[in-house]
C-alpha cells in the first residue's frame, strides 16, 4: 500500500488498537475477512496508525485509524477517506476496495476503516523510482498518473454522492486567505518574513480565475500518494484525508510541479521521485490532461504560482515550529528547510511574472 511495511507485530497489544475488539467487529461486519489476523505495521500516511492484516485464509487488507492523542478538528478524517474510496469505487478512478467503516469509538477509541490491499508502491525518492519503475516505463507511468487525475476531475461529485464533501465555490480564494493567515501567524516564531509573500498574496487574490464546475480535489496528489503496480501504472490512489471540492486546475498544477521543468533550479529536484531520467516534460503532461478533459490551460501559470506560494507558506509554518522549539530538530537540516521555503517563493514569483504578460 501507500505505507511501507516495516515490522511484524507479535503482540496483541498494539498502539491505538484493541485487537480483540477490532477483530470481533470485523468478523461481524466484513464477511470477506476471517480473523484472527497477522498485523504488520505500515509506515507513512500522515501518521495515521495503519496496519496490513492477513487473515487465516491468506486474504489481505489494510486498517487505518488516526494517531492517538488530541487532534485538530479536521485532522486525520477517517470518515472523509472512507467517503472517497467508497463513492469512487464504481468510477474509472482506481481506489482500494472499501470493506467497512466503524464510527463507534467504543471499539478501539477512534473511528477506523478497513480497505483492500493493493500490490503497489508509492514513490517518495529517486531510489524508489529506480527500484520500482525502469527508465523505459517511466513515460507510461507518468501518463497513467496524469490520466487518473483527469478521470478524477471528470467525475461529477453530485452523481456519486460527494456533493456535500465541501464548499463548491471560491476554492483558491479561500486557500489564499487560509495560508496567508498561517504565514502571518508564523512570522515571529520563524524569525523571518519575506515581502514577496505579501505581494504575491495580493496579486493572486486580485487575479483569481473564474472557477468552473467544482470537482473532487485530492489536495495532495503526488507519486507518494498513488500505488504503482507491477505494470508500472497507477493501481490505486490513497490518502484522501484532505480532499474536498474545488478548482481542479489547482490540483493539476500541484501534480505537475513534481515533474521536471527547465526553469526550475536543480535544488528542489534533488533526490525526488521524478529527478531521475525518463519522465516526460511538464508541458507534455499538461497537454495530455487538456486533451482528456477539454480544460483550457491558458492560466496554468496562475495555479503553479498559487501552489508554489502555498508550499512556501506551509514550509514557513513548519520552520516556525522548529524554531520555537515546538518540534524536535534532531536530524533536521534547518538551513536546507529555510532554503526550500525561499526557493518555493522564488518559483511562485517566476510563475506569476510569466502570467503577468498574459493578463
Amino acid at each position: 500500500m501507500a505505507d511501507q511495511a516495516t515490522s511484524q507485530e507479535n503482540t496483541r497489544d498494539l498502539p491505538g488498537y484493541k485487537v480483540d475488539a477490532v477483530e470481533a467487529w470485523i468478523a461481524e461486519h466484513i464477511p470477506a475477512l476471517a480473523p484472527p489476523f497477522t498485523w504488520t505495521r505500515l509506515e507513512g500516511g500522515h501518521s495515521n496508525l495503519t496496519y496490513k492484516l492477513e487473515d487465516t485464509q491468506g486474504q489481505v487488507a489494510v486498517i487505518r485509524r488516526p494517531p492517538e492523542g488530541q487532534l485538530l478538528p479536521k485532522a486525520h478524517d477517517m470518515s472523509r477517506e472512507w467517503a472517497l474510496i467508497s463513492s469512487l469505487a464504481d468510477t474509472p478512478v482506481p481506489v482500494p476496495a472499501a470493506y467497512g467503516f466503524c464510527e463507534s469509538p467504543d471499539v478501539t477509541g477512534a473511528w477506523f476503516y478497513v480497505m483492500g490491499w493493493v500490490n503497489g508502491h508509492p514513490l517518495y525518492t529517486a531510489e524508489d523510482t529506480d527500484q520500482w519503475v525502469p527508465a523505459s516505463e517511466r513515460e507510461k507511468m507518468a501518463f497513467s498518473f496524469i490520466d487518473v487525475l483527469a478521470d478524477l476531475h471528470s467525475v461529477d461529485p453530485d452523481a456519486v454522492g460527494l456533493g456535500e464533501l465541501g464548499k463548491k465555490d471560491s476554492y483558491v480564494a479561500r486557500q489564499l486567505k487560509t495560508w496567508y493567515r498561517s504565514w502571518m501567524a508564523s512570522i515571529d516564531d520563524a524569525q523571518h518574513d519575506d515581502p514577496r509573500a505579501h505581494e504575491l498574496q495580493k496579486f493572486l487574490l486580485d487575479n483569481v480565475p473564474e472557477q468552473g464546475p467544482a470537482r473532487v480535489v485530492h489536495g495532495d496528489y503526488g507519486l507518494h500518494n498513488v500505488l504503482i503496480g507491477p505494470n508500472h501504472t497507477v493501481d490505486a490512489v490513497v490518502d484522501w484525508e484532505i480532499s474536498t471540492l474545488g478548482d481542479p486546475l489547482a490540483d493539476l498544477a500541484y501534480a505537475l510541479i513534481q515533474f521536471p521543468h527547465p526553469q526550475d533550479a536543480a535544488f528542489i529536484q534533488e533526490g525526488t521521485a521524478t529527478s531521475v531520467p525518463g519522465f516526460p516534460s511538464r508541458e507534455t503532461l499538461a497537454a495530455r490532461y487538456a486533451a482528456k478533459t477539454g480544460c483550457n490551460l491558458d492560466l496554468l501559470d496562475y495555479y503553479v504560482g498559487f501552489n508554489r506560494w502555498k508550499g512556501a507558506a506551509i514550509i514557513h509554518g513548519v520552520y516556525a515550529r522548529y524554531m520555537a522549539g515546538k518540534k524536535s530538530t534532531e536530524g533536521i537540516d534547518l538551513e536546507r528547510l529555510f532554503e526550500r521555503m525561499r526557493h518555493s517563493m522564488t518559483l511562485a514569483e517566476q510563475a506569476c511574472d510569466r502570467l503577468k504578460g498574459r493578463l
